[in-house]
């Protein structure tokens, strides 16, 4: 059997497709494809078993294929469960959601799927191929499905389970992008302020022959840093963002340290506990309700975190767990769980109930980080309009004090 085919979604060149063939049966079938060549088309038909009648280049799909985003496999997932849920054999399946992906890079990637299936993989064995796009835990639960004869359902609870995570991905993204959005603005006005129209004013104001107010000669000296500065400053800047991301890449104990440090962030900290607590308490669920071991369960959830200090804290408790301690008191012993988590899922433990038991805590943190999200945009925004008000008006009023005192003085 051939090996899966692989490709680099930045280098490759891909046109759109027509054909029209016969499959097996005889019936009349046609299509749309993205491919590299007409001989990359034929084989996806011959592994199909369909008998080619034409294929024509319907032109190229431009530059640049697009880059997969998480959205795109939650998309997926969505149209895949509706496809086998409605009765359609996964190679339909397949042809159906690829010719519906707007993204090329997309298409590109169900075809090949379809591709390694018709060449007789797994459905699982066909997404262990693209581990940047589908992580373990869609494999595991594809895999169990397939084994058990559910795969439809399988699909259906990977489909929801990505619905409600990119979800809460989008709510604190919100909360840590809105004030920092804000903020930038109104840094960037204040600097286009004092390097471009403070000048103006200062030219205007060395003809008065008099002593300006201490609050203009301070705007004034602010003007003179920035205009010699900025540069210095913004370089200074990106230089250190992008070290930071450097050093976050290179060494495990920065990510840690940085993970550790954003938990203690006033307010947004919150907002970032709970939503590990989700993240992990969704995963862990939706895992072991698949019939997938706790320990092995453990492992998966632990990269779903999102966070250095919690991973390490889940796989910690997977190795308690795998010396045969309950998770109740593995968890309890790492001190990161709220009590109430553990509280819970003592219970969901002892009563034999622990998918669901985990399924309400997850939904109970998705629904304290939506609350803590619209209280925190509420009252973050008139903070942020005086704090602005204040950066820009003071640098307009105290422009226009001299102007002021010489109207008074005539």
């Amino acid at each position: 059997m051939a090996g899966p085919v692989r490709f680099n979604e930045k280098e490759i060149s891909l046109s759109r497709w027509k054909w029209g063939g016969k499959n097996p049966r005889g019936q009349r079938v046609k299509g749309n494809v993205v491919a590299t060549s007409r001989e990359e088309v034929e084989n996806m038909l011959r592994t199909q078993r369909i008998t080619v009648t034409f294929i024509r280049r319907k032109g190229k799909v431009g530059r640049g294929l697009g880059r997969i985003t998480n959205r795109d496999i939650m998309l997926f997932a969505r149209q895949m469960a509706t496809m086998i849920s409605a009765g359609l054999p996964v190679l339909q399946a397949f042809q159906v959601v690829s010719e519906s992906m707007r993204k090329p890079a997309m298409s590109a990637l169900v075809q090949r799927l379809m591709n390694d299936v018709a060449g007789g993989s797994s459905f699982a064995e066909a997404l262990r191929q693209h581990p940047q796009h589908f992580d373990s835990l869609f494999c595991h639960l594809i895999d169990a499905g397939e084994q058990s004869g559910t795969l439809d359902g399988m699909l259906e609870r990977i489909a929801i389970y990505k619905e409600k995570t990119e979800s809460l991905k989008s709510r604190v993204k919100k909360a840590l992008w809105y004030p920092a959005a804000v903020i930038l603005v109104g840094i960037g006005v204040s600097a286009l302020l004092l390097i471009k129209v403070v000048p103006q004013f200062e030219s205007m104001f060395a003809g008065f022959g008099a002593e300006l107010p201490a609050a203009t000669q301070f705007t004034i000296y602010l003007s003179e840093l920035a205009q010699a500065y900025w540069w210095k400053a913004l370089l200074a800047v990106v230089g250190s963002i992008m070290l930071l991301r450097w050093s976050m890449k290179l060494s495990p104990a920065v990510t840690y340290r940085v993970h550790a440090l954003m938990l203690h962030i006033p307010v947004l900290g919150q907002i970032l506990l709970k939503s590990v607590m989700a993240r992990f308490a969704r995963t862990l669920s939706t895992t072991f309700a698949a019939g997938i071991p706790l320990i092995e369960a453990l492992g998966t959830s632990a990269g779903s975190t999102g966070n250095k200090v919690y991973e390490r804290a889940v796989l910690r408790v997977r190795d308690d767990v795998s010396e045969g301690q309950r998770i109740q008191f593995a968890l309890r012993m790492t001190e990161r769980f709220p009590a109430m988590m553990v509280q819970m899922v003592g219970i969901g433990e002892e009563s034999g109930a622990l998918d669901a038991m985990l399924d309400r805590v997850a939904t109970y943190y998705e629904e304290e980080v939506d609350n803590m999200v619209d209280s925190l945009t509420s009252l973050i925004e008139p903070f942020i309009i005086v704090i602005l008000g204040t950066m820009v008006g003071g640098l307009v009023v105290s422009m226009y004090l001299p102007i002021f005192e010489l109207g008074s003085v005539l």
